[in-house]
């Protein structure tokens, strides 16, 4: 890694190197034009040119049908929480959510702002350990849609497959954390969001994956930048886009794709995961948090023996070449976000420091 340490920082996350070197070359002169991909107007050819590439491997790799939209949209993934309802909530209407972690709970408390949210299933109770089965959820009887987070980075959970939700209700998922991590079934989906800066660019953008009918129902009375059909209508240059992101986007998929897709992009996240779990699983100082049949694989979060030895290692660990490692500020302890960009060998010599740093402080 040259003169770079390894990043575990959980977003802003760590970037494939690839991407970083080729846009070391396209910032000062991109596809020959003599000017920068910072630097070029969004109605030209050239930056054209890169937003539809973006586009076009990004359906490629994902399996996205014709009938959804791709929009490359400002705000974060934070937006998406007030946009969704917002769009698609009367005062009157229910709509289903399932609350896994911090983020989720954001989600209801801006569904709660237009119509009702109805807490389908939640796993606060026992600190956001677990993901909550078929048998633990209670859908409402007539809910607009309903919602969930597919992999939560401050509590290291992850779904592993889609919950079941009623027949023809829509589903929507905020998949900031893991999206493209693994194969994804894009049709069973109404609508998907993901804020870029931890799988698949730099902070700034938010991918939408929208199925066209769900535009449509959407409410027009809102202000125009508000509406999805805003921006699916124009190519998501209703006005100026994310432009760097979109570009770097564009080659983060092309990464993927390169790579072999998302299947191999699944596998060397297990392989990655599996380092750190089994370790953690057979060390009787650090432990992990996750319930073994929820861990996520962007976010292993561990605990050592004390608070005094956690703060120890996060000190050490920074020294030794191994960045964000410190827990989220809610919740402490440790924390090693794993992303698809995240090499293997991090996770091998990780291991190697906590060994090491467990026989030294015993």
């Amino acid at each position: 890694m040259s003169d770079r340490i390894y990043n575990f920082s959980a977003g802003p996350a760590i970037l494939p190197e690839p991407v970083l070197k080729q846009a070391q070359t396209d910032i000062w002169n991109i596809a020959d034009s003599g000017v920068g991909v910072l630097e070029h107007s969004h109605r030209g050819s050239v930056f054209q040119a890169v937003a539809d590439e973006a586009e076009a491997v990004c359906r490629e790799i994902a399996g996205i049908p014709d009938n959804y939209k791709v929009l490359f949209l400002t705000g974060g993934a934070s937006s998406q929480f007030f946009t969704i309802p917002m769009n698609f909530l009367a005062p009157d209407d229910t709509a289903d959510y399932i609350v896994t972690g911090s983020w989720s709970k954001k989600a209801v408390k801006e569904a709660k702002l237009f119509g009702t949210p109805h807490v389908a299933a939640t796993s606060e109770e026992s600190n956001f350990t677990y993901i909550p089965g078929a048998e633990q959820t209670q859908w409402s009887d007539a809910p607009k849609y309903a919602h969930y987070t597919s992999n939560n980075t401050i509590f290291g959970t992850q779904w592993r497959g889609i919950p079941a939700v009623p027949a023809g209700v829509p589903l929507m998922c905020d998949m900031s954390s893991d999206i493209f991590s693994k194969p994804l079934d894009v049709s069973g989906y109404a609508l998907i969001y993901a804020g870029a800066q931890k799988n698949i660019g730099p902070a700034g953008a938010t991918l939408v994956i929208i199925r066209e009918d769900l535009i449509e129902a959407g409410r027009a009375d809102l202000p125009t930048m508000l509406q999805y059909r805003t921006h699916a209508d124009k190519g998501s240059m209703y006005n100026t886009p994310p432009a760097f992101c979109m570009y770097i986007m564009g080659q983060v998929f092309k990464w993927i794709q390169d790579l072999g897709g998302l299947a191999a992009m699944q596998q060397i996240n297990e392989d990655k995961g599996g380092i750190l779990y089994d370790y953690l699983d057979n060390s009787d100082f650090f432990r992990p948090t996750a319930e073994p049949d929820s861990r996520s694989l962007m976010n292993v979060t561990f605990r050592g023996p004390s608070e005094d030895l956690e703060a120890k290692f996060i000190k050490e660990a920074l020294a030794a070449g191994f960045s964000g490692l410190k827990g989220h500020r809610s919740v402490g302890g440790m924390r090693a976000s794993i992303y698809n960009a995240f090499p293997k060998q991090g996770c091998v010599d990780l291991v190697e420091f906590m060994k090491k740093f467990e026989t030294n402080n015993r």
